[in-house]
């Protein structure tokens, strides 16, 4: 049977231009495993807002076999990690066929199609290498998302760009404008250059988005092993040295993304400050622009919270709040086996756990930390959730040991599973949403906008898409940032220090002793959050501002 592809609904007169969109990671929905984290998260709110604007828009990904992997826990409660077969019966075969070439061989490739009405997005096409044809080598492309060994990670780069531009033949769909969002897909730069001819001609159709200013998200690598994989398409290796502006043996993946593209957008106006001065000695890079991240308002957003806020109904909005924290409690008590009480301050620490985002800078003064949650006068629960890396064995290392502070700690404790479903009740049941990256570090962090869309007041350091909402006292709370010329571990000191000057003196006597202010500032965020941190303003910009 062959697919016959036509955009399958109508499209917005404000947003023709058809673009393709690729990403490595999607998080549509909790069912479809798609997806790592912040990424992912901020794609399946795009994709969503993209739908709602009835934008001309294809998404591609990879259908992952074994998802990112799913946390679990070992006997003695620390983390372990377990790769299970995903299976989706919502995603329909297309039965399209091609290959692509990695390592010099010829690998099959086939593509399964997400309808609209499934989860309200624009088309979107998952790739997969796991068919019978293929040896076991060929069909690992596909199996996990961020694969650890390097060779497989380079060819599911490959499978992205190279594998999505030719899906895109196969469909008889031509995008305008081909979005890269991250370098993972920059194969597909290579593909179309090869069949344009013309740097002109590529940079007419390509454009890009990133989203880290840390170096281990800004890939480099070898420059023969990626032309001995065929990430380069076959172009002879001096064309590519030449195009690339590439000095020495190795290719830096966000430069060339840079200087291959029109137009690039940061995510937020400090990370655009910050990829600037980053860059600025390099040459032939294209504008970097700002467009702040943003979180699909229809999705996350706890409708009965809103509708009390416009009736003015405080005793509403406080009665959903309390049902948000029940309904967490219940996954604490299933998972750790504690028994929390909604009447009591509730903190939440709750994103993909990475070294620059200090899931454990409480630690860092353990008598300050001591006081603080065995106050009974002004008492604290603590949250935690986060999935490391699978191989990050750092971040797992943080992860156990807060597991082991936990076991000390009735009101303390830290659950698997950080997936959509999980993050959905955490924002519910959360009094602060804490963020403690260090700071510069955070490109935009976006967790913080869908916690207040359900209640939270989020607790920060001004770094990533903060400074452009927070109203410190009215809206949020501003942890006060350090000298970011100071070595780390001075940073973390300083920052652990504000991090308990200002919960024990302003915020915990807020929340306890003066109430009716701390549900002015829950109130002042539910309104100022949009339509700014709504994606539906992003999509739009991403129209106006990165495919104009």
């Amino acid at each position: 049977m062959s697919f016959s592809f036509t955009h399958p609904y109508s499209i917005n007169p404000d947003f023709q231009k058809r673009v393709a969109y690729f990403c490595m990671e999607f998080a549509i929905h909790q069912p479809l495993k798609t997806y790592a984290g912040g990424l992912g998260f901020l794609a399946g709110s795009y994709m969503r807002s993209a739908y709602e604007l009835q934008q001309n828009m294809v998404g591609i990904g990879i259908l992952w076999k074994y998802g990112y992997y799913d946390q679990v826990r070992k006997q003695d409660q620390t983390m372990d990690v377990l790769f299970e077969e995903k299976i989706y019966g919502f995603l329909k075969p297309t039965n399209i066929k091609f290959t692509i070439k990695v390592s010099r061989h010829e690998v099959g490739v086939t593509a399964y199609y997400l309808p609209p009405e499934i989860f309200n997005t624009p088309p979107l096409f998952f790739l997969s290498t796991d068919l019978p044809e293929n040896d076991y080598l060929a069909k690992t492309i596909s199996h996990k998302l961020y694969d650890a060994n390097p060779e497989t990670r380079i060819a599911s780069a490959i499978l992205l760009g190279e594998g999505g531009a030719k899906l895109l033949e196969a469909l008889n769909w031509e995008p305008e404008v081909y979005h890269l969002n991250e370098s993972h897909a920059l194969p597909l730069a290579f593909y179309l250059y090869d069949k344009y001819k013309t740097l002109e001609d590529l940079k007419k159709r390509l454009v890009f988005t990133n989203h880290t200013p840390e170096e281990s998200g800004n890939q480099k690598t070898n420059m023969g092993l990626l032309e001995k994989m065929g990430f380069f398409c076959d172009i002879p290796l001096t064309e590519i040295t030449a195009i690339t502006q590439t000095e020495g043996d190795e290719l830096d993946h966000t430069l060339t993304a840079l200087r291959l593209s029109k137009k690039a957008n940061a995510v937020s106006q400090m990370h655009q400050k910050t990829l600037c001065e980053m860059w600025r000695n390099q040459k032939d890079i294209c504008d970097i622009i700002y467009i702040t991240n943003a979180q699909n308002y229809s999705y996350w957003h706890d409708e009965d919270m809103y509708q009390a806020l416009a009736r003015n109904d405080d005793e509403a909005l406080l009665r959903k709040k309390i049902q948000g924290k029940l309904n967490l409690f219940e996954v604490v008590a299933d998972q750790c086996g504690e028994i929390y009480d909604e009447k009591i301050f509730t903190i939440i620490f709750s994103k993909r756990f990475a070294g620059y985002k200090r899931a454990d800078l409480f630690f860092h003064d353990m008598e300050r930390f001591q006081r603080l949650v065995t106050n009974e006068e002004r008492p604290v629960q603590i949250i935690w959730a986060g999935k490391p890396y699978p191989m990050d064995y750092v971040a797992i290392g943080v992860f156990d040991k807060i597991v082991d502070v936990c076991k000390k700690y009735t009101n303390c404790s830290i659950l698997v599973g950080y997936e959509l479903k999980l993050s959905k009740l955490l924002k519910q049941g959360a009094d602060i949403w804490l963020n403690l990256p260090r700071l510069t570090h955070e490109a935009s962090g976006t967790s913080g906008m869908a916690a207040i869309m359900n209640g939270a007041v989020n607790m920060a350091l001004p770094d990533g898409w903060f400074p452009e909402f927070a109203r410190d006292k009215i809206n949020s709370f501003v942890i006060p940032s350090c000298d970011i010329s100071l070595p780390e571990h001075v940073q973390d000191d300083t920052d652990a220090a504000s991090l308990y000057q200002l919960l024990e003196t302003e915020v915990l006597p807020m929340y306890y002793d003066y109430p009716n202010h701390w549900l002015d500032i829950v109130k002042n965020g539910l309104k100022d959050i949009i339509p700014q941190f709504d994606s539906n303003r992003m999509a739009k910009e991403y129209y106006e501002k990165l495919y104009a």
